[in-house]
């Protein structure tokens, strides 16, 4: 598709789609703001929770999820490990990895955001899923 085949349709399920997106990420950084993290933190406890058991998380598994650099990871690490929230454990495989786990501290944080974010993306679905249709019926 191209800009010359855009229809004023597609314009605004675009802008409808992003403004819906806003909303919910602002709602997502008051929720966690509420509960005393910055979002960036409660991003990466929710990385380091959803993560699948069977792999470790490591610091630059977090900076890959996060899309963010490896050392801001390690600096973001630092602060969850000073808050009580992330422990560090040196990897045995590997001395100069760490693998990181949830306190918790952080579990039951994450519980109650957790359950707040489910309930807010609950009531923004059937917004979400009309815009995403519209988006999706020009494409197919």
């Amino acid at each position: 598709m191209t800009k010359e085949t855009l229809s004023g349709s597609d314009y605004e399920a675009l802008a409808n789609l992003r403004h819906t997106l806003r909303r919910f990420m602002d709602f997502s950084t008051s929720a966690a703001q509420e509960e005393g993290l910055p979002s960036q933190q409660h991003q990466a406890l929710l990385a380091i929770k959803g993560h699948p058991v069977e792999d470790a998380m490591t610091i630059g598994l977090l900076a890959n999820r996060l899309l963010i650099a490896p050392h801001t990871a390690t600096e973001l690490v630092g602060r969850l490990s000073a808050a009580d929230l992330v422990t560090r454990h040196s990897d045995p495989e590997d001395k100069r990895r760490q693998t990181l786990t949830l306190t918790a501290k952080a579990d039951a944080v994450l519980l109650r955001l957790s359950a707040v974010h489910l309930t807010e993306i609950r009531e923004m679905a059937p917004e979400l899923i009309t815009i995403l249709q519209r988006l999706q019926a020009k494409v197919t």
